[in-house]
C-alpha cells in the first residue's frame, strides 16, 4: 500500500505538481480584490493604484489554469494505470481548473460590487468585458509565448513589443478571440452558480436568525 502510495505522489509531482504553483498565482488577485473591492473606505491612494496593476497583472493566471487541461491529456498518455487517471489525475486537475476559474469569477464579482458602490452600474458590464479581453491576451502570452507576470516588471519592453506584434497577426488574433468567448461563456454560467449559492446561504441565514 506504501508502495503504491509513494508511486502515485511520484507520479502526480511529475505531471501535476504545477497545480500547488499555478494555485497559488490564481488567489494572488482574488486576495487583492477583497482589499481593492471590498473595504469601506473609498479612498484610492498609490498603494491601492499599484496593488490595482498588480490584480490586472495576476488577474490572467485564473482562467490560463482552463488551458492546462493539455497536462491532463498529456498525463492519460502517459500509460499509467486507470485507477492512477482516474484517482489522482482526474480530480486534482479537475479541482485546480475550477478552483482558479471560481478564484477569477469572484475576483470580477468583487470588482462590480466596487463599481455599483461607486454609483457606476453602467460600467459593470464593460468592466467585465474588458477585464475578459485583458484576460484572454494574457492567456496567450502565457500558453504560447510562455510570459509570466512578472514579466511585465522585469522585461516591460519586450512584452509590450510582443503584444503589439501578435495583436496585429492573425493567428493570435483568433485564439485570442476565441479564448475571449470561452472566458466569457464560463464565466457567466459560473457566476450565476456562485450568486445563486451566495443568495442561498442568505436566505438561510436570514431565517436562522428569525428564529433566534
Amino acid at each position: 500500500m506504501e508502495s503504491v502510495l509513494g508511486n502515485a505522489l511520484r507520479v502526480f509531482e511529475r505531471h501535476s505538481g504545477w497545480i500547488i504553483w499555478n494555485l497559488f498565482l490564481a488567489f494572488i488577485p482574488l486576495a487583492l480584490s477583497f482589499w481593492l473591492f471590498r473595504r469601506r473606505t473609498n479612498s484610492r491612494s498609490l498603494l491601492w493604484w499599484l496593488a490595482l496593476i498588480v490584480f490586472i497583472a495576476f488577474l490572467p493566471n485564473a482562467p490560463y489554469l482552463l488551458t492546462d487541461i493539455i497536462h491532463l491529456i498529456r498525463a492519460t498518455r502517459m500509460g499509467y494505470s486507470v485507477w492512477i487517471i482516474a484517482l489522482i489525475f482526474i480530480p486534482l486537475h479537475l479541482f485546480a481548473i475550477l478552483s482558479g476559474f471560481e478564484a477569477y469569477v469572484i475576483s470580477i464579482i468583487n470588482q462590480g460590487h466596487y463599481l455599483q458602490r461607486q454609483g457606476k452600474r453602467q460600467f459593470v458590464l464593460p468592466a467585465e468585458l474588458m477585464i475578459h479581453l485583458l484576460s484572454a491576451i494574457g492567456v496567450y502570452l502565457g500558453r504560447f509565448r510562455r510570459f509570466n507576470s512578472w514579466d511585465l516588471v522585469t522585461e516591460p519592453g519586450n512584452v509590450i513589443a510582443i503584444t503589439f506584434d501578435d495583436l496585429t497577426s492573425r493567428f493570435p488574433l483568433v485564439v485570442i478571440a476565441i479564448t475571449f468567448v470561452v472566458i466569457t461563456v464560463v464565466y457567466w454560467l459560473v457566476k450565476q452558480i456562485t450568486l445563486g449559492i451566495l443568495l442561498r446561504i442568505r436566505y438561510v441565514k436570514a431565517n436562522n436568525d428569525l428564529l433566534e
